[in-house]
């Protein structure tokens, strides 16, 4: 394997993702193909710029005329594309099958037609739904219960069909909840934690009780990277970090650490099909060698140091959501 294609490469898993092939392949060359759609920043990728094992391409994966031209030059795929915000796909499902379902295909028939040696999909343990009690396995039947959990099930599946019936080299992995540098701050730790640093409220769902597993996105770097080297051909890896926590934790824990006022937490309608927890057996990975690195507490506050030392990366994004947040009240508000 001499040369990987990182879909979705600049955004927040897959641009950490790039990083830590970058530092730890120092035989690979990357090729990034990214639509720089909302969540896509290019500036997260800006450090390798110069680097002549990285190239970038500003494409959709829906593309098939850029997919095709790319193909032919790798050895490997990497998926991370996707729409990713289940708000988001509450209100713009389309934009969610199009992507994550439509983009799929385009790149398997690509990969199938080029015989790639590997075509790594980069998924979620939402597919799966929730749990009570117990954790999912790799095995257990999809149930997912949003649009965007809906949309990743139907790309996993898609993923399963190129192998079972074009023999295609495909794998998946499915992980928890991501943390760390670079997330877009929609998602609930850093969209809390820049509220936090300007005083205002974090719109804290329903009773604040829902769990989530938190990964450290370079665990998940870690992970995927031994799947695609390691993991068996036609196989679904689940990636965890052993974090369990309700969301109301995570919240206390970041006013705490930057000395705000727990008055900050502001109590929110659930949202629509909200799953209560989530929890993935990870043992199956394991069986390979890989452990999370991470303790929550100390990759959490090493998280909020670096959004509290990377002001302007986060508030230039921040006033963009202020735009998409006007154009959302005038498209569905009628105001």
């Amino acid at each position: 394997m001499k040369s990987i294609l990182v879909t979705g490469g600049a955004g927040f898993i897959g641009s950490n993702f790039v990083h830590y092939m970058m530092k730890n392949h120092p035989e690979y060359r990357i090729l990034v193909l990214d639509a720089l759609t909302y969540a896509g920043n290019r500036d997260n990728l800006s450090d390798l710029e110069d680097n002549p094992r990285y190239e970038f391409y500003h494409g959709n994966i829906c593309d098939e005329k850029m997919v095709n031209e790319l193909m032919p030059r790798v050895d490997a795929v990497v998926n991370f594309a996707a729409e990713s915000h289940v708000d988001r796909s509450i209100h713009q499902a389309g934009d969610f099958i199009e992507t994550d379902v439509l983009g799929t295909f385009v790149l398997l028939e690509a990969a199938k037609k080029y015989k790639v040696e590997r075509y790594l999909q980069i998924s979620t343990d939402e597919v799966y739904g929730s749990i009570e009690r117990g954790s999912f396995k790799e095995t257990d039947p999809l149930l997912p219960n949003s649009p965007y959990s809906a949309s990743k099930a139907g790309g996993d599946l898609l993923v399963r069909s190129y192998h079972k019936t074009y023999g295609l080299p495909v794998l998946i992995t499915r992980s928890s909840n991501n943390y760390g540098p670079y997330q877009y701050p929609e998602k609930l730790i850093p969209l809390f934690v820049t509220n936090a640093i300007d005083d205002q409220k974090l719109p804290l769902y329903g009773d604040g009780k829902n769990v989530r597993d938190w990964l450290h996105v370079l665990d998940n770097c870690s992970a995927i990277d031994l799947v695609l080297h390691e993991g068996k051909v036609g196989e679904v890896y689940n990636i965890g970090g052993g974090n369990e926590r309700e969301n109301i934790f995570i919240t206390e824990k970041i006013l705490s650490y930057l000395g705000k006022p727990d008055s900050l937490i502001q109590p929110v309608q659930d949202r629509p099909g909200h799953d209560r927890r989530y929890s993935v057996d990870t043992g199956k990975i394991e069986a390979l060698g890989w452990k999370p690195h991470y303790e929550l507490e100390t990759g959490l506050e090493q998280t909020i140091d670096w959004y509290v030392h990377n002001e302007s990366w986060w508030r230039r994004i921040k006033e963009k959501q202020e735009e998409f947040k006007r154009f959302y009240k005038a498209q569905y508000e009628g105001k």
